[in-house]
């Protein structure tokens, strides 16, 4: 774990915002965190805790411990207690950002209200070189550093931040207290697992074979309950040696009991099913006998009970034949009664026509009775104009009520205008509360844009201040590159320039001839003009080698020139951008964004809110010109009330003088109406009854020469002989029946079995009944007890089987079963060879302890000039457990001696040795937790100069493994020996940090 930077918010006594760059403090390897006392030093430990675990350590943890009441006394009301740590852990860079609960002031209105507490956790991509979010929960978050750092809150400030007044908790725990933090820092969970599954293997195998003995034990008294007294169970308990031998003799014994019973009852049902055989064929031989007995003798009593019906039988065969001569004068019969009911029909229709009529007409023939009906129709036709005018008051009656529906309508429109133009004050002040609301949100919005383009314009200046920094050490390395080559072409052009120098003279001889002056010294005699030499410089070369320097000087200067120009360019970048990382910028335009899109979606809604209110306006405007235009309507229901009313009162008169003494001309048009029809329908009734009359005669006449014919003296004594469908059919199904009768007693009274059984004795069948249930009940009381001896043998033959199959199964049990008891016992301890008595896991971690101590000493001896050891114990304390013990040796006694003997500042220094040591096994152990910052928060008070030297060369010596620790104190000798610090400075208005000595 190595953390990046700290930024604080409203924290502590910070009421302002800070930074902590733990990088460039982190770089000298060791650096100071100090000021005075109540400045803040700890705070500063606080937050890096809270950012981790969501509360401080536990002796300054409050409230809820969630961070409810660390906010700053000195913070303004509208700022936010924030905290933002980013660290690397297990090869992950990330940033948690947690803010507490937050009781702020209301946005609008006096009072507070309460934010909920916010935490995010951002990891930096590399491949896409930007931020992306992982989780915004607090569970989550504080499970996921928990298992990223190996720790819980507490030892992760035992072991990391090493709080005021907790050196020594480490070094004076118990095996206990050791046992959980290294279990954790070492992660031997696995090792726990292992004794916890030898334990459960263990426990599971005894009731695999505790099971397996039950299940023995149950098939054993299965079978003693099958062969009853022929077996006794073992009398042994689950888990007993000698259970499986004792179950499968009994077994053996309770088989050869069985199959001798088997045997037995076999014969017994032999013998059985023989004299049952007997018994069935003598009642079957007697129950025949005794039917047909029985058979002839019910033949002979039908045969006399059809001699004393023979004369009902003659009477029916005479009344059949009469049937049939009747049949001739049916259809005479069917026409009179016809005529006959139609004659008295049109009686009855005659006389219910006649009885409504009046005296005058009640004797009337039918065409007296058809002119009555002709003057009634007359009188019915002058009433079309009544009906005109009865019609014409109905639609007068219809507009009326049209008219009291509308002033209901209007009635209705006046309430609920009323009652929409009373609640108008509350909607408006509700519509006017949404439009503010989204007018803020508006101008909020507006706000953010003008802060978000300068946020911008910082983002792509820190993006070009990236890029120019890389391409001024870019451009200056060119220039240096450049001006190496100035400055060696220029060298290599004064080296020629010397080498033409020294061969000047040849270069001067060569121009000189005899008589012609020297242009040196004037003779005009040359005796020994110089010679030019192998590689002599001419002028040419030199001039061409001051080209190329000169050249190289213009390109040098170029080069320089662009350097001061990216130089001038990264200035303005870096004045825009400022010292910010390009990342958190990038974030907090991102987070800008997030907060000015959010602003605007909620300005969004101010188009709405206005047409929302100029809606609900023009709604007021239509209800007030709703109730004004019902007002009109009412005073023109008024004036159309009193035309209607003259209308209807002429009408009145004009209907009273043509309804006459009825109620109504309907009334009076239906009395002539049914008048009218009760003639019509009275003179066709009289003319319908004196032709059914006529009718009725000439049918008299045809039926009385039919039955002359047929051989009847009356038409009654034909009607009488004539039989019915029904009747007819019952006295041919008697004459029938008769002679079926007849003929099967006569089939069975010859019948030779039946007259030979009938000279026999009468038989009984009750006897041979008795004899034949007996023998049954013999023969099924035979075969249920060779069933029985079958099922008992065949379920003691299925049951020894399994119980042979389940011995031979818990063998391997019972072997597995001691092998992993064995085990288990061995690792948890509890064995009789574990003489030390130390679970696995203790003895792992004792393993570990031992190397902690070892790299402890390395360190606890220089800081006690040789003195101090730290070794392991494995020595037992009563009967508790050894494994995790912890002593100092004392070089100058060579005595053993508890760690509690050390004086204050011994403990301190052998306390930061321990830790140091535990730090590096932990970070040397594969898979473990790498711990790159270490912070020690006091104690160096209480060592004395040579002490303190000591031990800060140790803390020096840690940078040579990248690792880093910070010195929380107020010592004033160590802001010497120090050189990077972090100082808190406390004021009037909150502390601050500032940073020291790093460059």
């Amino acid at each position: 774990m190595r953390l990046h930077r700290l930024d604080i918010t409203a924290f502590g006594p910070f009421g302002s915002a800070q930074s902590v760059d733990f990088d460039a403090l982190s770089a000298a390897g060791l650096f100071l965190l100090h000021g005075p006392t109540g400045a803040g030093k700890t705070s500063v430990l606080d937050a890096v805790c809270y950012a981790l675990y969501g509360s401080v350590p536990g002796a300054r943890q409050s409230g809820s411990g969630q961070g409810a009441n660390l906010r700053s006394d000195h913070a303004e009301p509208r700022t936010r207690t924030e905290v933002r740590l980013e660290l690397t852990v297990a090869g992950r860079r990330l940033e948690v950002t947690r803010q507490p609960p937050w009781e702020r002031p209301k946005l609008r209105g006096k009072g507070t209200t309460v934010d909920k507490a916010q935490t995010w956790l951002r990891e930096y991509d590399t491949t896409a070189g930007a931020w992306k979010d992982l989780s915004r929960s607090h569970q989550e978050i504080g499970a996921e550093f928990e298992q990223l750092l190996g720790m819980s809150r507490e030892q992760f400030c035992q072991v990391v931040l090493l709080p005021q007044g907790d050196f020594a908790r480490f070094l004076r725990a118990d095996a206990e207290a050791r046992g959980r933090l290294l279990g954790r820092l070492f992660d031997t969970r696995r090792f726990a697992d292992v004794e916890k599954r030898l334990a459960e293997r263990r426990r599971a195998a005894e009731v695999r074979v505790r099971e397996g003995d039950a299940a023995l034990l149950a098939d054993a008294h299965r079978m003693q309950q099958e062969a009853g007294d022929a077996m006794e169970p073992p009398e042994l308990a689950p888990g007993d040696p000698g259970l499986a031998e004792a179950v499968l003799a009994a077994a053996a014994v309770a088989r050869s009991t069985a199959r001798e019973r088997l045997a037995v009852a076999h014969s017994r049902l032999t013998a059985a099913e023989s004299a049952h055989t007997d018994a069935r064929r003598t009642l079957d031989r007697v129950r025949e006998l005794a039917r047909l007995q029985q058979r002839f003798a019910e033949a002979e009593r039908r045969a006399e009970r059809l001699r004393e019906r023979a004369d009902g039988h003659r009477a029916d065969q005479e009344r059949m034949q009469r049937s049939r001569k009747a049949e001739a004068v049916a259809p005479a019969l069917e026409l009179r009664e016809e005529a006959e009911r139609e004659h008295r029909g049109a009686d009855a229709a005659e006389a219910r026509a006649r009885g409504p009529l009046p005296a005058p007409l009640a004797d009337a023939d039918a065409s007296g009775l058809a002119a009555a009906a002709r003057r009634a129709t007359e009188e019915l036709g002058g009433l079309a104009a009544a009906r005109r005018a009865e019609r014409r008051l109905a639609e007068l009656a219809t507009e009326r009520a049209g008219l009291d529906r509308q002033e209901r309508a209007d009635e209705d429109v006046l309430r609920e205008a009323d009652a929409w133009l009373d609640g108008w004050e509350g909607a408006r002040t509700t519509l006017q509360a949404r439009l503010d609301t989204a007018q803020e949100a508006a101008t909020r919005a507006e706000q953010l844009a003008v802060r978000r383009e300068p946020a911008q314009r910082r983002l792509a200046a820190a993006r070009t201040r990236d890029a120019l920094t890389a391409g001024l050490d870019t451009a200056r390395r060119r220039a240096r590159e450049a001006g190496q080559r100035a400055l060696d072409a220029r060298a290599h052009w004064l080296e020629l320039k010397e080498q033409r120098l020294d061969g000047i003279a040849a270069e001067l001889a060569a121009r000189l001839t005899d008589g012609t002056p020297c242009a040196v010294c004037g003779a005009t005699e040359h005796p020994a003009p110089a010679r030019k030499v192998a590689g002599h410089v001419d002028r040419a070369t030199e001039e061409r080698a001051h080209t190329a320097s000169q050249e190289a000087d213009r390109l040098h200067a170029d080069e320089e020139r662009r350097a001061a120009d990216i130089g001038k360019e990264l200035a303005v970048a870096t004045a825009e951008a400022g010292e910010a990382p390009t990342g958190r910028l990038e974030s907090e335009a991102a987070e800008l964004e997030q907060e000015y899109t959010r602003a605007h979606r909620a300005a969004s809604a101010l188009h709405a809110a206005r047409e929302e209110l100029r809606r609900a306006e023009q709604e007021r405007e239509r209800r007030l010109a709703d109730r004004q235009e019902a007002a009109v309507r009412a005073a023109s229901r008024l004036t159309r009330r009193e035309v209607l009313e003259r209308e209807q009162a002429q009408l009145e008169t004009v209907l009273t003088q043509a309804r006459g003494t009825a109620d109504s001309v309907a009334e009076r048009a239906a009395q002539l109406e049914r008048r009218a029809a009760r003639l019509t329908e009275a003179a066709e009734a009289v003319r319908a009854a004196e032709e059914t009359a006529q009718r009725l005669k000439a049918a008299d006449a045809r039926l009385a020469d039919a039955a002359y014919r047929a051989g009847f003296a009356t038409p009654r004594e034909a009607a009488d002989a004539l039989l019915t469908d029904a009747a007819h059919r019952e006295l041919q199904h008697r004459l029938d029946a008769r002679q079926s009768e007849e003929a099967a007693v006569r089939a069975v009274l010859a019948e030779a079995d039946t007259a030979a059984a009938a000279q026999c004795p009468p038989a009984d069948p009750a006897d041979a009944e008795r004899a034949a249930a007996a023998a049954e009940h013999r023969l099924r009381t035979a075969a249920s007890a060779r069933d029985a001896a079958a099922r008992c043998c065949a379920e003691l033959d299925r049951l020894s089987a399994r119980a042979t199959g389940a011995v031979r199964r818990l063998g391997p049990l019972r072997e597995e079963y001691d092998r992993v008891a064995r085990l288990a016992a061995l690792t948890a301890g509890t064995a009789a060879d574990n003489e030390r008595k130390m679970r696995l896991e203790s003895y792992v971690l004792a393993a570990r302890l031992e190397q902690v101590a070892a790299a402890a000493t390395a360190r606890l001896q220089r800081m006690s000039s040789g003195r101090y050891t730290l070794v392991h114990s494995d020595g037992r304390s009563g009967r508790a457990r050894s494994g995790l013990g912890l002593h100092v040796v004392d070089a100058w006694t060579g005595r053993e001696r508890d760690t509690a003997t050390l004086s204050g500042g011994e403990t301190f220094f052998a306390s930061l040795a321990l830790a140091l040591g535990l730090a590096d096994v932990v970070t040397d152990e594969a898979g473990g937790v790498r711990l790159d910052t270490l912070f020690i928060d006091e104690g160096f008070g209480s060592l004395d100069d040579q002490t303190l030297d000591e031990v800060l060369d140790v803390l020096d010596g840690l940078r040579e493994r990248d690792r880093s620790v910070g010195i929380v104190s107020h010592v004033a000798d160590l802001r010497r020996r120090v050189h990077a610090q972090l100082e808190v400075v406390k004021g009037r208005s909150g502390s601050t940090v500032r940073r020291r000595g790093t460059g």
